[in-house]
């Protein structure tokens, strides 16, 4: 019994320690997340001031009547 235990935690520390040396992050495709991130921001961003400039635009329309 404790010889098949110690063979086993031996098997998952080795898999666990696999796992952490084969995941490599790549740069660019986190600076492409950034990028998107940026971009999908400014359009929600121009977006939101045209809205706003419209109001005051029909506001100052149903002023002026």
């Amino acid at each position: 019994m404790s010889g098949e235990r110690l063979v086993n935690t031996e098997n998952q520390e080795s898999s666990s320690n696999e796992n952490f040396i084969s995941k490599k992050v790549d740069i660019n495709v986190l600076l492409n997340k950034v990028r998107t991130e940026k971009k999908k921001e400014k359009f929600e961003n121009i977006i939101f001031v045209c809205l706003v400039a419209s109001v005051i635009v029909v506001t100052g329309i149903i002023v002026s009547l």
